[in-house]
């Protein structure tokens, strides 16, 4: 057996909990090994039995003076019961529902116990009216008596108590994990270089991975936490570093910046550039310019102007004659680029196409302001021979019948890492054996604001363009956190507005997982959809029926047919709507001048940066807009947190407070990309992320294929097989 040896090899592992485990993403030896405790339970101090109260957290060792069970009357349910004595005197002790308890544990035994002391009737033996109320237990010899805490496993010592999921308990995990590390100590390969480990103190890894899980102290497992949380972060650090190594190397076409034409589009624009986006706009073309590929994200709130940045990029591409791709996530987003994009190029003569995965469409370049059916067949050609200087669409674009004869950009919205294989397939070109392989240029796009330690560390490998001004003449959007007793209040202030011509956004309540256990189908993604879909039908019931009968309510859901939901968009667009009931995934982007009050069910269920997104759905006239907070939540917490959302404008501190606050997990999907929670807890300190970054920086200097460290590049291959950063 050895650290990739499947888990199910290892003895007493049987099929159920192997299945838990795997569910788990524990797979071999080695994932065990590295399943953290989350905390610990500190019984290394023994405590007489005189000396125990009520209400507190103990460790005794003792001799069962008798032990026995029995069955309550009421609720049929088995207690077993037993007189533990020390030198100080006697306690009672009960195991609910435990009766196998009686086989294992004989009068006469010593043990070990771990527990909590719960008040009750004095017991023979001059007890102090206290008793154990299910305690851990272990059996211990006489002369262990003072105490042998190398011996013990769930009492008695420093106690790891794991993350409890899929129904694993700690004492299971205890019980497995201890000889586990007694065979497997000698085998743990040490992957840090030398020079770090004594840079910073670490313990070993063999010796830290003991330390985490079974302790000899509190400041030894602090220690062994600290050497696994640089461990981790740091293999995260030289994940991305590497990737921007790689990138480095490939070749680009350098596209030289075009001024004549920059300055002929920003002058085309119906207002004025911010300085934020002419900030933006060099970057990118300074990153174009060079021949290796740009990998550059844009952020910036709803409404800061990325589209017209993204534009002025494509534009120079275009008059150098190559082509862009312009991805976004679904149909409706990539339809509103689409009419965008041609609305801002219509000066310039630009060939632009539109594909999706049911629709083909051109700009015409004869007929003013017509958009013209294309059969798939047509345009795929059209694109071979580049006759499309600008293809705007979904995933579609990647399919493998889809090829560019000289695509130099790949313009991605709310995707925000773009592969160095997924632009290879994007630039398969027309197959000439002469012509030179070449990456086209990334930039990618958010509305998600992004913390500095995020970006420092699963964003490393990108760079950053920041939008953090809004175009001027906007008004700030003024929010307000509404308990139940001012529902109504709102309601009329609602209708008052659509008496006024505007519209309004309603967003319902975020539907997480343990919401929807009762329903038929146990595969989460159904659940949470079949969730969410509910939520919007009630809502929708609810404001059409019985608050606003008089007023044109409609509802926008992912489960609807995709004409169903353009024909929705298309008529709130032209005000057929008054009001918009939709889920919390539907369309961030979408842009809606008309919607001036964005009303939000259940807010305490979103991040603060999410309810900032869906507030910059509003606000995108001249005309005063609205947010309004529901919650039925009493708690101080939740009312402090969305009231951070009402005083502040910026989306970055509210991602950093989101941060701090919820944690990454919740926040951008992180649980999802298998990044280890150890690492995920520490995206948090910005003093090991810095430390973490110049280190892989220092090393890739010195080592860039890591050919020094063998078993760190073997390492760093399998961590960079299990996560996956979006």
């Amino acid at each position: 057996m050895n650290l990739s040896t499947p888990i199910k090899e290892i003895p007493r592992i049987g099929p159920v909990f192997l299945k838990k485990l795997q569910k788990m993403g524990i797979k071999t030896v080695e994932d065990l090994l590295f399943h953290f405790p989350h905390r610990y339970e500190d019984f290394s101090n023994i405590r007489s039995i005189s000396s125990l109260k009520a209400n507190e957290t103990c460790c005794l060792q003792g001799k069962i003076l008798e032990i026995g069970t029995s069955r309550t009357w009421k609720k049929k349910m088995f207690l077993t019961e037993a007189i533990v004595e020390d030198k100080t005197g006697a306690i009672k002790v009960i195991w609910f529902n435990q009766p196998y308890l009686t086989k294992t544990l004989n009068e006469g035994d010593w043990v070990c116990l771990a527990g909590r002391v719960s008040s009750g009737k004095p017991t023979k033996g001059g007890h102090p009216g206290v008793y154990l109320s299910n305690p851990a237990h272990e059996k211990i010899q006489p002369s262990e008596f003072s105490v042998q805490r190398s011996n013990l496993t769930h009492t008695g010592r420093i106690v790891p108590v794991y993350p409890e999921t899929e129904g694993l308990s700690s004492r299971w995990l205890r019980y497995i994990l201890r000889p586990l590390l007694a065979k497997f100590k000698n085998e743990i390969p040490e992957i840090l270089p030398l020079e770090i480990i004594k840079k910073y103190n670490f313990l070993s890894r063999a010796q830290a991975l003991w330390q985490v899980h079974f302790p000899d102290s509190m400041s030894l497992a602090k220690k062994a936490k600290e050497r696994f949380s640089f461990e981790q972060l740091f293999l995260i650090q030289l994940s991305v570093l590497k990737e921007r190594l790689k990138l480095n190397k490939e070749k680009a076409e350098a596209i030289p910046s075009n001024i004549k034409i920059t300055k002929e589009l920003v002058a085309s624009l119906p207002f004025k550039l911010t300085d934020a986006q002419r900030k933006c706009t060099w970057q990118i073309l300074k990153d174009l310019e060079r021949p290796s590929p740009m990998s550059r994200l844009m952020e910036g709130d709803v409404g800061s102007g990325k589209t017209v940045v993204a534009v002025i990029a494509a534009l120079n591409v275009i008059r150098a004659g190559h082509q862009v791709a312009f991805m976004a996530p679904t149909e409706i987003l990539a339809k509103q680029h689409f009419q965008e994009v041609t609305k801002l190029l219509k000066p310039f003569k630009v060939k632009i196409a539109f594909l999706t995965g049911k629709e083909d469409k051109i700009v015409s370049q004869k007929l003013e302001n017509e958009i013209l059916e294309i059969s798939r067949q047509k345009l795929l050609e059209k694109m071979r021979k580049g006759e499309v200087d600008i293809l705007i669409g979904t995933h579609s674009l990647i399919q493998d019948k889809v090829k560019f004869k000289n695509l130099a950009l790949c313009l991605v919205d709310e995707q925000h890492r773009f592969g160095v294989e997924q632009r290879a397939k994007l630039s398969q070109k027309s197959k000439v054996k002469s012509q030179k392989y070449f990456i086209p240029h990334l930039l990618s796009m958010t509305a998600t604001p992004i913390p500095r330690t995020l970006a420092l560390t699963i964003y490393g490998d990108l760079d950053l363009s920041i939008l953090d001004e809004m175009p001027k003449g906007r008004k700030k959007i003024i929010t307000k956190v509404v308990p139940p007793k001012e529902r109504e209040k709102a309601y009329n202030f609602v209708r008052e507005q659509v008496e006024f011509g505007n519209q309004v956004f309603v967003i319902c309540p975020r539907i997480e997982p343990g919401d929807s256990s009762n329903h038929p189908k146990h595969q989460t993604s159904n659940i949470l959809s079949w969730a969410e879909v509910k939520a919007v039908k009630e809502e929708y019931e609810k404001l059409s029926k019985k608050i606003f009968p008089d007023l044109k309510v409609e509802m926008l859901h992912g489960k609807m047919k995709t004409k169903e939901r353009e024909k929705t968009m298309k008529d709130f667009k032209n005000k057929k709507i008054d009001i918009l009931v939709s889920t919390s995934v539907v369309e961030v982007g979408i842009d809606i001048p008309g919607a001036t009050v964005m009303l939000i069910e259940g807010a305490e269920r979103f991040g603060l940066a999410q309810l900032h997104q869906f507030r910059g759905r509003v606000g995108r006239s001249d005309s005063q807009s609205y947010c309004f907070l529901f919650t039925d939540s009493p708690a101080k917490k939740t009312r402090q947190r969305l009231e951070a959302i009402v005083k502040a404008e910026d989306g970055f501190e509210l991602a950093q407070k989101d941060l701090e606050i919820r944690g990454p997990g919740s926040l951008y999907g992180v649980r999802q990309w298998g990044i280890p929670d150890l690492a995920m807890e520490n995206f948090k300190n910005i003093d090991l992320i810095e430390k973490t970054r110049e280190a892989a920086k220092e090393l890739l200097n010195k080592d860039p294929e890591l050919k020094k460290y063998p078993s760190l590049e073997e390492r760093l291959e399998n961590f960079q097989k299990r996560i996956h950063l979006e």
